[in-house]
């Protein structure tokens, strides 16, 4: 088959197939993609927690360093990928093929910056991001391990998306969950067998995300996507860096108030001892895995959106964004409603400690209602981050760890003690669903009037 053939297949299957099967087709493979990545942090944290309670509390002090690593992967990921779904959908194929090369050399030299500040600083950061005494050399040796890995991590983020947004999901599940098999298989061989401890955990998630890294980049240079992938047509055009940076910005406030945010958890956390910043990260890694089934359904519907506005085909990506709403909440109750008849026990497989129970489980209990509300929050971010409307993406993107979080978590403790930190993020959540509302739903019967217009001109 040419590569003229193949556009037209793509072009073809992203603008005729019927919403449900297409989503399905692109989400199943997605959704598996994060459910799996979430595997990392969640493999790390159930493993580091046969160690002791100070080694579980030093995963999620370094958790906000991943966000941030990530942040600036979806960063250039989405930044880029958005574009090229709106460039193939328009049968600009040159274009989407120099945003390629873009992205993935923009992320490897962000990923090379957060290595080199991040050795220099690791001490001041990890005080910063929450850190007591006692857990400092256990999340010391943790984070040195993962900052080797940052360049890999940000750049294969960044082919991830892209593969995602060029329709190809199927290629980026297949990387992704080599990744996390692969992490999962090293944790208990570095941390136990060879008595690496934390620093085993970091070395298994540094690995695995480099090999991960590598199936991905083969899928670009074996010719599996429709976008061409050159070094040498990487950009020299400021207005297509912004293009990234305007695009992708949406990503970038959420991953980086979510690095935020999680540091200025640790730290409302570490006052009331180790086993509260070990109880608030289970709680975290658990429902940063759970909400990966609204987030992978959202991807699945991006390129969806992309291509379909790009060709002006303005019901279908309406249609897809409804579909995608009913499909993540059906999804998300069944699950929750699993994880709330059986919370103290998915606590507990990660630490069995009574002191980290005892803040865990109101915190889960309470953020199971919060989760049946994203999957209007994701769909409504994703799809103003797919067609190009940054601005409202962006403030969205920004609601649920920054506009809304931030202030509780550092004010609510203050008032009700330890509660107030359990309650923030659901708070949070309930205040972020009330604001994507009016923006959402106008904006989607707005579709149906631009495509009645289109209709008629044509």
């Amino acid at each position: 088959m040419g590569a003229e053939e193949q556009r037209q297949q793509k072009f073809d299957r992203m603008t005729k197939t019927p919403i449900p099967r297409l989503i399905g087709e692109l989400a199943v493979p997605t959704i598996i993609s994060m459910l799996v990545t979430s595997f990392y942090n969640m493999a790390d944290t159930f493993f580091v927690g046969k160690i002791n309670t100070s080694a579980t509390a030093a995963v999620g002090i370094v958790f906000p360093l991943m966000a941030m690593i990530q942040a600036f992967g979806f960063f250039c990921g989405h930044g880029s990928g958005n574009y090229i779904s709106r460039q193939l959908g328009a049968h600009n194929f040159e274009d989407a093929s120099k945003m390629s090369a873009t992205g993935f050399v923009s992320a490897f030299v962000l990923g090379l910056g957060i290595l080199v500040v991040g050795f220099l600083f690791t001490d001041p950061l990890l005080r910063i991001m929450g850190s007591t005494e006692t857990i400092l050399p256990y999340a010391r040796s943790y984070m040195r391990i993962i900052l080797i890995g940052a360049p890999y991590m940000t750049a294969s983020l960044v082919l991830n998306n892209q593969l995602r947004f060029q329709g190809s999901a199927f290629y980026s599940m297949i990387g992704i969950t080599t990744g996390a098999v692969l992490n999962i298989g090293l944790d208990p061989l570095f941390i136990f067998g060879l008595g690496m401890g934390t620093a085993g955990a970091g070395l298994a998630t540094a690995l695995s995300q480099t090999i991960s890294f590598c199936i991905l980049l083969s899928m670009f240079l074996r010719g599996k996507t429709v976008s061409q992938f050159r070094i040498t047509a990487v950009t020299r055009s400021p207005a297509e860096f912004g293009t990234i940076l305007m695009t992708g910005m949406p990503s970038f406030g959420r991953q980086g108030l979510n690095s935020i945010g999680g540091m200025l958890l640790n730290i409302a956390a570490r006052g009331y001892g180790d086993a509260a910043v070990a109880g608030m990260s289970i709680v975290s890694r658990i429902f940063m895995f759970i909400i990966s089934v609204a987030i992978g359904t959202g991807q699945g519907f991006q390129p969806v959106a992309g291509f379909n506005y790009g060709a002006r085909k303005y019901r279908r990506v309406q249609q897809a964004c409804l579909f995608t709403m009913a499909a993540s909440f059906c999804f998300l109750s069944v699950i929750l409603t699993a994880c709330w008849f059986n919370a103290e026990t998915l606590i507990r497989l990660f630490r069995d400690d009574p002191e980290v129970t005892a803040v865990a489980l109101p915190a889960f209990r309470f953020q199971c209602f919060a989760m049946l509300l994203q999957p209007v929050i994701v769909a409504g971010n994703m799809l103003f981050q797919s067609i190009g409307k940054s601005g409202r993406a962006t403030f969205l993107a920004c609601c649920r760890q920054g506009v809304f979080f931030i202030p509780l978590i550092l004010t609510l403790p203050r008032v009700f003690g330890l509660l107030g930190v359990e309650i923030c993020q659901p708070i949070a959540d309930v205040l972020t669903f009330f604001v994507t509302v009016p923006f959402l739903f106008p904006f989607l019967r707005q579709l149906v009037r631009m495509d009645e217009s289109e209709a008629a001109e044509v």
